[in-house]
């Protein structure tokens, strides 16, 4: 239907005139309950690729009984900037050289960091990485004491990382780990600290590298530490690489709404400021991260309007952190590459007398409807790539990230929504104007490169809301919600005008 140049458009989650009704209260069905687009005004083009993040942990590992699963998930998305990191949990997973060089010997072992790296490189052979060894060598700082770290390298640990400074004050310690390790990965090996010749064997092309990880928390390193160690690791890492980009600071929490400790505006401030850097040091792209959680004594009733409140507020962030680049560093992208949410028992893991606390299945509709969210109101503010966290997290580590099932390695509803925006959604997509419905109702238009007429919905809640698609009956309608379970997206065609949006919906409606 069109009317004075303007299209109406309503669209259903799924099931569409299908399927029955959810049982429950539907939203009211009126004349208003139609999403406006005017395919005519466009409001921006979109530069925002999504993706998604991959820690280093041992269900990845050869053997585990969802190694494959896991990969298989990864090589048929087929997403681009997919983040891995090696992170702290797993020292013996991440950390390359765990004791220091001394009496003409090395402690260089990639035995176990090697098979992780390469599934997740020919997984995504034919699209682009960012990796991140995040974690410094412990030994490297100044300590009361040597810091231990477990014998098995399953077993997790949260206190291997401790000092602020590092024992070398020139960097060249530090520079240098990064430069062996990253010729290990793209030269065929390095000559160690003693000079003898470690071959690898790999010569493989790693087009970003992240220069460690939430530099605010991981040895609560300030705005001018961290700055002279991307420095100094990028300066000799370029040396071996000439072809990699580099990605700075991976803040966490970068909104003083989240707390004073995660006002990071400085770490912006300071880093994008090229005066702050020497002169030849490239700012390629900058990310930090963000999360939403609800306190420890919400009910799950409540969790709808926690999630997109503190997602508002996330959103009213970045356009200061925008700002900033723009006034210091405009040529420098974003990548916002951890996305999601937590559920306040996670951070209880690795505390006496933590126990798993099973997940409420529609759980993974809402985040994945929440990264939906996040997802077109950065391409609208221009952000280059938004990275959901996680692929895999599991009880003791952050199951209520996990996009995977844990047990079986069967994708969850966070996963089918990622796919279903990276199969729909692409840079150089036009974002046109559009007016959804109501508050609880969330729309976007997109016209692709193509001329293809798509409109992303999502219903932000756990009821299911009736809307009517007036003109659209050949319209075809890909959704994920609670009803497709660990499934794929469903696809159907729209076959009458009004249709159901059911809870915690998120629908891909393309037009004919």
């Amino acid at each position: 239907m069109k009317t004075s140049g303007i299209f109406f458009l309503t669209a259903s989650a799924l099931l569409l005139s299908l399927l029955p009704l959810l049982s429950g209260r539907a939203a009211d069905t009126s004349s208003n309950n139609r999403i406006s687009v005017n395919w005519g005004k466009v409001i921006g083009i979109s530069k925002t690729t999504p993706t998604l993040q991959l820690g280093a942990f041992p269900p990845n590992r050869r053997g585990s009984k969802i190694h494959d699963q896991i990969f298989e998930a990864l090589q048929g998305l087929g997403a681009d900037y997919v983040r891995y990191v090696p992170w702290l949990p797993f020292p013996r997973l991440g950390v390359a050289e765990l004791e220091p060089p001394a009496d003409g010997k090395t402690s260089w072992d990639f035995s176990l960091i090697d098979p992780m790296l390469v599934d997740l490189l020919h997984s995504t052979q034919g699209h682009s990485t960012i990796i991140n060894f995040s974690t410094i060598p412990q030994w490297m700082f100044k300590t009361p004491k040597p810091v231990p770290y477990p014998d098995d390298p399953n077993e997790v640990t949260w206190s291997y990382e401790q000092g602020n400074e590092l024992r070398d004050p020139s960097l060249k310690e530090l520079s240098d780990y990064y430069v062996r390790l990253v010729s290990w990965y793209t030269q065929g090996g390095f000559t160690d600290e003693y000079g003898k010749r470690h071959e690898s064997g790999h010569y493989f092309t790693l087009p970003y590298w992240e220069v460690l990880n939430e530099p605010n928390l991981e040895h609560f390193t300030t705005p001018e530490q961290y700055t002279a160690r991307y420095d100094a690791i990028v300066s000799a890492v370029r040396k071996v690489a000439p072809q990699t980009q580099f990605i700075g600071m991976a803040l966490a929490g970068p909104s003083p709404n989240l707390g004073p400790d995660f006002d990071t505006l400085p770490y912006f401030e300071y880093f994008l400021n090229h005066k702050n850097h020497h002169p030849d040091i490239p700012l390629d792209m900058i990310s930090y991260h963000a999360y939403v959680q609800p306190a420890a004594d919400e009910d799950l009733s409540a969790y709808p309007f926690t999630f997109f409140d503190q997602a508002d507020a996330f959103l009213r962030e970045v356009p200061y952190i925008e700002a900033v680049r723009k006034r210091f560093s405009p040529e420098t992208r974003t990548t916002i590459d951890e996305l999601g949410s937590i559920l306040p028992s996670d951070f209880g893991q690795g505390q006496p007398g933590y126990s798993f606390k099973p997940i409420a299945p529609s759980y993974w509709n809402l985040s994945g409807a929440l990264y939906a969210y996040i997802f077109a109101h950065l391409a609208r503010l221009g952000i280059d790539v938004v990275g959901e966290s996680q692929l895999l997290g599991y009880p003791g580590q952050f199951p209520s990230v996990s996009m995977l099932n844990w047990g079986t390695g069967q994708p969850n509803a966070r996963f089918w929504v990622l796919k279903l925006l990276h199969e729909n959604f692409a840079p150089g997509d036009k974002l046109v104007e559009t007016t959804a419905p109501s508050p609880t109702v969330y729309a976007q238009g997109f016209i692709t490169p193509g001329g293809k007429r798509k409109v992303l919905i999502l219903n932000k809640r756990d009821e299911p809301y009736i809307l009517k698609m007036p003109g659209a009956s050949e319209g075809e309608i890909e959704y994920v919600d609670q009803t497709t379970g660990q499934e794929p997206p469903a696809r159907t065609h729209s076959t009458g005008e009004q249709l159901t949006l059911k809870g915690f919906a998120v629908v891909v409606a393309t037009l004919r």
